[in-house]
């Protein structure tokens, strides 16, 4: 029986998973990648903590993606755990952190993980392509742009990893959407995820207090909310508080223009805690009893002043209240090129529960080029490589 062509186009770490899954003595398996190298968003992702998944159980974990009933198949097929025992059966010993993320043990870098995928991608005899630029169909033959020519290739099998639209210097930047439209393929339209948003501070306010960090709080938008800390910028305010909220924001964003979160500057305190402790300031000033009593940053302090007059200050109950719920209205996204992750793109109607293209017999599309949403603390990367996982198993027993 001969092989089976499977191109896959894109090549970040669903792609590389599934490379490294595929049964090698059932297909020939190339990679088309645009890039003169592998796994550029994913090095990049890595620069800032390399964050590979996490540790929380799969129950819990599913409810952080929307929609949880897309995502969760694949995460049930290859856990959390799975990737971590996987990661070391290729040589990368992992840890959980005090935050319960995943990490690669002190002194592993992000680009040896990704040589050591490198090396399975060898083993697994994948042929890597670089510096090819899909350019959509000509016919049924794949077409491809390299070192300014064009290239026509075809396949028995085609699997799409091409990414969002975020961090164009890696090769996201969802152009390919065209294309699928096209074939009569529906996408839709991309927005920025896990990214800062705009907040029209006040002038005298921002000039003191941009970079300060909002610590320990509570923030909520709508039906979502998480504990973290954010940071306040010129644009705006982001953060591991803020991020979880995007999809909620996101929303309010598109149908009203602007989006309302309240945060609660000391969400282990009860509210009835915070006014006893004012009412019991003794001689002691109300910024006093704020900074030594409540333990409130001086950041947190100037922002309740800018939402009180001078008597809704000195109100012990309207400034208790305030402290638990700060409103903070957001006016817009960062740009597109700057969030962590975008939504959009292929909707999952157009892809079976296989990820196969309905339209498209034998294309199948993976990662974030699909639309479902997911929070940072390695939820994006876990969610990509079941993907690739999943399709790997299904189309080696096909």
């Amino acid at each position: 029986m001969s092989k089976q062509n499977i191109v896959i186009i894109g090549g970040g770490p669903a792609s590389l998973m599934l490379a490294c899954s595929l049964d090698a003595n059932k297909f020939n398996i190339s990679i088309y990648e645009k890039n003169a190298a592998l796994g550029r968003k994913f090095l990049v992702a890595g620069k800032g903590g390399f964050n590979l998944t996490h540790s929380e159980d799969l129950v819990q974990f599913a409810k952080r993606y929307q929609p949880k009933e897309f995502v969760e198949p694949f995460l049930s097929h290859f856990s959390n755990t799975d990737f971590r025992n996987w990661l070391k059966q290729i040589g990368i010993e992992t840890y959980v952190g005090t935050s319960k993320r995943v990490f690669p043990i002190k002194g592993i870098k992000p680009i040896e993980v990704l040589q050591h995928i490198e090396k399975q991608l060898k083993k697994n005899k994948v042929a890597i392509l670089y510096n090819h630029l899909w350019q959509g169909w000509a016919d049924d033959e794949l077409v491809f742009s390299n070192a300014g020519e064009t290239k026509k290739v075809k396949a028995d099998v085609v699997v799409f990893a091409l990414g969002g639209a975020s961090w164009k210097v890696t090769g996201s930047d969802g152009n390919w959407t065209n294309y699928f439209n096209e074939k009569g393929v529906n996408t839709n339209k991309f927005f920025p995820s896990n990214c800062a948003y705009q907040v029209n501070w006040n002038p005298s306010f921002i000039k003191v207090y941009q970079g300060s960090p909002l610590k320990n709080c509570g923030f909520t938008c709508g039906n979502i909310s998480r504990k973290g800390e954010a940071v306040v910028t010129e644009f705006g305010i982001e953060g591991s508080g803020i991020y979880p909220l995007s999809p909620e924001i996101r929303k309010q964003l598109i149908q009203n223009k602007s989006a309302n979160i309240q945060i609660d500057f000391k969400p282990d305190l009860p509210l009835e805690e915070i006014i006893e402790r004012i009412e019991n300031k003794g001689k002691s000033s109300i910024k006093e009893v704020l900074e030594k009593k409540i333990n409130l940053s001086t950041t947190q302090i100037e922002l309740l002043k800018l939402s009180s007059s001078k008597d809704e200050y000195s109100n012990v109950q309207f400034l208790s209240e305030l402290i638990k719920s700060y409103p903070l209205h957001i006016t817009g996204f960062a740009p597109m090129d700057d969030a962590i992750s975008t939504v959009g793109g292929i909707a999952l109607d157009e892809v079976t529960d296989s990820l196969e293209l309905k339209k498209l017999p034998n294309h199948y599309c993976l990662g974030e080029m699909l639309d479902w949403d997911a929070p940072t603390g390695g939820y994006l990367l876990q969610a990509c490589f079941s993907m690739g996982k999943f399709l790997a198993d299904k189309l080696n027993t096909k």
